[in-house]
């Protein structure tokens, strides 16, 4: 009797014990996940020298930087998207929409379905705490409202978050803070604000991408408060347009070396004028081109948003380490597209070029990551939902849609690449970017109607279009593309709204 009564005490032991295990293999770590809106590689520890992002150039420093991340699609709603579900364009048909998360065909159920639809939702079902604070997906708070405040405020990703304490200050609702100007003023308020540049706050707090670092220190206190596992999704609104930040980093740029030189204009269907940029007031005259003070003065003013959104990001990174939980915390910080600052005589995003395709990548995942590494390997967006579900483990598993990026982890870790080439999409327009070219095939009932192919390897900004010298690269590269998108299935094209 006694033996048995030991033996049933082992056997309770190591069940005991092979259930703590498996709890410990899942929800590994907890997802601070931080995105700019229209950061483009503009940053130091990408080699640039004329601009001022000291907070990121030290988080580079115990992450992996992504030097050939490419974004989706060149919007912001429709990357957001990718993001999110970790579908390609290919198969979900969002090549432009900004809508996409929440109307046509590929919008997200309401009805709770037995699989996740997105990434946060997977992760809530998993245990973990969701919190998303500013612009995630394409809406400025999480809630679906018009630029005018119509609409009826569903969550835009459908139960993925438990929370969404986005604050408004005195722009008193989303879309205000998103298009906010000091002293609570809005582009989208009817006042008629079209100010292209604002730099007159005094503190980081009469902004709101201030108040967004504020209520994520808050946040993270309180996680760290209940001991709860979580997902905070972070999403500053700076560089977007317009150029809005406080007084001293206007100040900070003014004595710059900022490049002003004319690039040449790219002859392509898919090169526009840069509507956006153009209806706002500038202070200078609004040529085309821009003349040299003009040029320096635009960019000065980007770079003076990204100062100002940098400073924030180290506030939050600052309070992570100071509460002790960076150690078993995977930070990304992600930009949801690039952005021409002039080059190829375009200012804007919406391009399948290489400008507003690139963007900042920075993964620091604890024990996994090399610390400093930079990295040449090819990245999509759609691979970090493989990677986070591969790093962390989440109990729960299942997705509505198979996911259509890699994970990756053997980057991470210096092991190896994942990809040889990445894809983009702007409307009509696939994207097939290698290490050293760029393919544009304009693609119009079923067939490949143009090719642009241009060499990347000395300039991201070539606009030399060697499709019909270099014809054995661009068949290569026009086997990347998803052959269903040639079959006439998976694209479908959506207006882009700014």
């Amino acid at each position: 009797m006694r033996a048995t009564w030991s033996c049933l005490v082992f056997l309770l032991a190591c069940s005991s014990f092979h259930s703590q295990g498996r709890a410990a293999e899942q929800n590994r770590y907890n997802v601070l996940f931080i995105a700019i809106d229209d950061l483009r590689p503009e940053l130091g520890c990408y080699g640039v020298n004329h601009g001022q992002s000291k907070s990121l150039d030290e988080f580079a420093k115990t992450a992996v930087v992504f030097d050939r991340h490419y974004v989706q699609v060149a919007t912001c709603g429709a990357s957001r998207y990718a993001l999110l579900t970790g579908r390609s364009p290919a198969t979900s048909g969002v090549t432009r929409s900004n809508g996409a998360l929440y109307s046509g065909k590929s919008a997200l159920s309401h009805d709770k379905l037995p699989q996740a639809q997105s990434m946060p939702e997977l992760f809530r079902r998993s245990g973990y705490r969701t919190v998303c604070i500013g612009k995630i997906s394409h809406t400025a708070d999480g809630r679906v409202f018009a630029y005018n405040g119509k609409g009826d405020g569903r969550d835009e990703v459908p139960h993925a978050w438990d929370s969404l304490p986005t604050p408004f200050g005195s722009w008193k609702r989303g879309w205000g803070i998103f298009f906010g100007y000091s002293g609570g003023r809005s582009r989208e308020d009817g006042g008629g604000h079209k100010d292209l540049m604002d730099f007159q706050a005094e503190k980081d707090e009469d902004l709101p991408d201030g108040l967004l670092a504020q209520e994520a220190i808050s946040q993270l206190r309180g996680f760290k408060e209940k001991k709860e596992r979580f997902f905070l999704g972070l999403g500053f609104f700076k560089p977007h347009l317009p150029f809005v930040a406080p007084k001293q980093d206007w100040e900070a740029l003014a004595k710059e070396d900022v490049d002003g030189s004319l690039s040449p204009k790219i002859d392509s269907p898919y090169w526009h004028g840069g509507g956006e940029f153009y209806k706002y007031n500038a202070p200078y005259e609004k040529t085309r081109p821009l003349s040299v003070e003009a040029r320096k003065t635009a960019r000065r003013a980007y770079l003076a948003c990204v100062r100002y959104a940098d400073r924030q990001v180290g506030k939050v990174l600052s309070e992570l380490d100071r509460l002790g939980i960076a150690d078993n915390t995977i930070v990304i910080l992600w930009g949801d597209h690039g952005w021409h600052l002039g080059e190829q005589q375009i200012w804007a995003k919406h391009t399948p070029f290489e400008r507003a395709n690139r963007s900042v990548l920075m993964v620091r995942a604890p024990g996994v990551s090399l610390p400093g590494l930079k990295t040449g390997d090819l990245a999509e967006t759609i691979d970090l939902f493989p990677t986070l579900t591969d790093l962390c483990q989440p109990t729960f598993k299942k997705t509505r849609f198979a996911l259509d990026g890699k994970s990756l982890k053997p980057v991470l870790s210096g092991e190896a690449a994942v990809r040889d080439t990445a894809i983009s999409y702007w409307g009509d327009a696939v994207s097939v970017r290698s290490q050293t070219h760029r393919l544009i095939a304009k693609i119009q009932k079923k067939k490949i109607v143009r090719t642009e192919l241009y060499d990347l390897s000395k300039s991201q900004d070539s606009i030399e279009n060697l499709a019909e010298s270099e014809k054995e690269t661009v068949a290569r590269l026009v086997k990347k593309i998803p052959a269903k998108l040639l079959a006439g299935e998976g694209m479908r094209s959506g207006f882009a709204a700014p």
